[in-house]
């Protein structure tokens, strides 16, 4: 879970910075965006080298077995192109950022990191959800609405940092603010997620997932406590850039706990599902 959390940031980070490139609203200086890219193919290519090295802990990396004799998924072919327009934007940053070619490739990275997190968030309920998908329906919203938030805490930690080191001045507050709203939105969403495996008809699976829920309280805290607190202290605090990156770190290990989680609470339905079938 703590590669997939890290995959899902990457690709978020991707995408926001895109946008931002896209829209020349990123900072003007020469290569400030190579070290979010960077980052993000750190975070993204986690998964890749975990599956490449055939480690127990990423067998697959989005449905494809590295190295037997299977060919890649669709959704593992788009993940490779998503590298693409990457390596061609971090070609291009150190140029004129209202190069049009600069805005197109900045357009293709944000669109193809989208597609690639839908597609997964799809992939994974095909493999693990088949028989009981309208448990996880906002499953891709959900998958999109993390990338989102994690990916902008990290690039507020590439922000914040190289502002300090170059001495410019980041005005903290539209970045706090958005990152809020970003994260409110993904709380209802995964709340509602959550109030799925509560619903009368799954029985008494109703209590094991309560159960769960019911320790998802550490995982709220580092997800949405802890990061919304340090946004608002960054500007208070002199050293405040290090807030940002605790709070990015703390996010991915609260929501890689509560993945873990949802996908726990997810196969003990599953296995009760299938005994009731057979019961019958």
């Amino acid at each position: 879970m703590l590669l997939e959390v890290l995959a899902l940031c990457g690709y978020g980070l991707w995408m926001l910075l895109g946008l931002a490139l896209a829209l020349g609203i990123y900072s003007a200086g020469r290569g400030d965006a190579l070290v979010p890219l960077a980052l993000g193919c750190v975070f993204v290519s986690a998964g890749l080298l975990a599956a490449c090295l055939r480690l127990r802990v990423m067998p697959e990396w989005h449905g494809w077995r590295i190295g037997a004799a299977h060919r890649p998924t669709r959704e593992a072919l788009l993940a490779l192109a998503t590298y693409l327009p990457m390596l061609g934007l971090a070609g291009l940053v150190r140029g004129d950022e209202a190069f049009w070619a600069t805005r197109l490739l900045s357009m293709a990275l944000m669109f193809c990191s989208l597609s690639c997190l839908v597609t997964s968030a799809y992939g994974y309920r095909t493999r693990r959800l088949a028989c009981q998908a309208g448990v996880a329906m906002q499953l891709p919203v959900s998958r999109v609405l993390s990338a989102w938030y994690g990916g902008g805490l990290w690039l507020w930690v590439c922000v914040i940092f190289q502002a300090n080191l170059t001495g410019d001045a980041v005005e903290p507050w539209p970045w706090a603010i958005g990152l809020l709203l970003m994260a409110m939105l993904l709380g209802l969403v995964d709340g509602l997620g959550w109030q799925s495996l509560r619903e009368p008809s799954l029985g008494q699976y109703r209590q094991r997932a309560y159960g769960l829920q019911s320790r998802r309280f550490l995982a709220a805290v580092l997800i949405w406590a802890v990061p919304c607190l340090s946004l608002l202290l960054v500007p208070v605090f002199p050293a405040g850039r290090w807030l940002s990156l605790g709070a990015a770190s703390a996010c991915v290990v609260g929501k890689s706990l509560e993945l873990w989680l949802y996908d726990f609470a997810l196969t003990r339905f599953a296995l009760s599902q299938s005994a009731a079938q057979e019961e019958r």
